[in-house]
């Protein structure tokens, strides 16, 4: 599957390259970024990072660089997981800590929705996030996902079990859903 490059008002989101592994390494490896997602280690190395970017190539997920589009600096990463026998994808995203309460997340997570219900052409799209992460939970609730379900003490972290929240959206809850309307061009 070819990664798209996808575009917002203030953000692009497109394809990581091995260029960005010495911003990547810094902004990921923070451990505030690490103590809020379900897979990024800490410390976060370089041999980590690119492991990453040849892994995006593989075209099996959907990796993108979240940049600045005034100045193509590098703020975060988004992911969708589809599956296309099931026609369901996973969303998932992260903001680097200078980057926080900007509102960049939504705006990230929204084309993500966005491109699987409308390119992708997905029935279903889901995330998780850690309990302890109510701000992951409150962007999904912007983009009009909803609670499902919580899966208690579903992950270990850092030694301790946490709870994993569930959130959810259909196609047809989209289709409806005022928070999709003009959110996105695709490059």
């Amino acid at each position: 599957m070819p990664l798209p490059t996808l575009h917002t008002d203030r953000l692009v989101l497109r394809p990581f390259t091995p260029d960005d592994i010495p911003t990547l390494v810094p902004l990921i490896g923070a451990r505030e970024i690490a103590a809020t997602t379900r897979s990024i280690p800490h410390p976060y190395t370089v041999a980590h990072a690119e492991k990453f970017i040849e892994n995006c190539s593989k075209g099996e997920e959907i990796n993108l660089a979240i940049v600045l589009k005034t100045n193509s600096q590098l703020v975060g990463g988004g992911i969708l997981r589809p599956s296309l026998d099931d026609l369901h994808a996973e969303v998932g995203y992260w903001i680097a800590l200078p980057y926080w309460r900007q509102g960049f997340a939504t705006e990230a997570a929204r084309a993500l929705v966005s491109y699987a219900f409308d390119e992708l052409k997905m029935n279903r799209v889901y995330a998780f996030y850690m309990s302890s992460n109510p701000a992951s939970g409150e962007v999904l609730k912007k983009l009009g996902l909803k609670h499902e379900g919580t899966m208690r003490k579903h992950q270990r972290k850092w030694g301790e079990y946490v709870d994993i929240k569930v959130y959810g959206m259909l196609r047809e809850e989209w289709l409806s859903c005022a928070e999709r309307k003009g959110t996105l061009s695709t490059v």
